[in-house]
């Protein structure tokens, strides 16, 4: 009788600890998937496309007079007056003959709303070739400096589009030539571009006057007109 009992206690001892294994495992296997579900899980996407800020509506400059984090995203909007904008453009002109490549970064802050002043520093690059009249084929080769102080308007279009329009006065310096004074009027767009870059395509027109050569009359001019179209990429501040 005894060893009948001991036998019965044994085997349900037995059924119960191979219950409690059996049912352990599994509990920790769920346990590792959940784990490993919370690891590897990302949270969600999220957009961030900011929404542009509205166009300037002639309100007075910040306290400090310069705006920071302007464009997407902010609360300022280009040509906000306190903006600043820092760049430069490159333009290329090209003919028969003829080849002018130039490049001129650039610094503007917006005075007040849609007006900006710009300063402009110009490196330019000229050749020429031509036949003279005894039918000999020449070239010649020139590089010219300009500085421009630049005031121009900006009209919104949209949140993102602007029309400009730019009067460039300063001087201009050519080698063999001298210094002289220069005129540049600019026609284009300023388009928003990611968060705070503003493409500005646009077309402009340059005078430019040089002492030349000094004769027993007086002293020559060297007058330049030239136009095109130039590309530029500023960042707001």
């Amino acid at each position: 009788m005894k060893v009948l009992l001991s036998l019965i206690c044994s085997l349900a001892l037995s059924a119960i600890s191979t219950t409690a294994f059996a049912a352990d495992p599994t509990k920790t296997e769920d346990r590792v998937i959940e784990d490993a579900k919370r690891t590897d899980t990302l949270p969600p996407s999220q957009s961030d496309d900011d929404p542009a800020p509205p166009v300037p509506a002639m309100q007075p400059v910040p306290e400090g007079g310069i705006v920071e984090q302007a464009g997407r995203g902010g609360v300022t909007s280009y040509a906000r007056a306190g903006v600043i904008e820092l760049g430069g453009s490159a333009s290329l002109n090209a003919a028969t003959d003829y080849l002018r490549l130039s490049v001129a970064p650039s610094i503007g802050y917006f005075i007040i709303d849609n007006i900006e002043l710009s300063a402009l520093i110009g490196l330019s690059y000229l050749s020429v070739s031509g036949t003279t009249n005894d039918g000999v084929k020449e070239s010649a080769t020139q590089t010219i400096f300009t500085f421009l102080i630049e005031p121009s308007v900006h009209i919104p279009f949209t949140e993102t589009l602007f029309g400009f329009l730019g009067l460039g006065m300063g001087l201009s310096y050519a080698d063999q030539v001298g210094t002289g004074f220069a005129l540049q009027p600019r026609l284009g767009l300023n388009v928003m571009v990611g968060r705070s870059g503003i493409l500005s395509p646009a077309l402009f027109v340059q005078y430019s006057t040089h002492s030349a050569i000094e004769t027993s009359s007086g002293t020559l001019l060297a007058v330049s007109l030239g136009y095109g179209f130039n590309l530029g990429y500023t960042v707001m501040w």
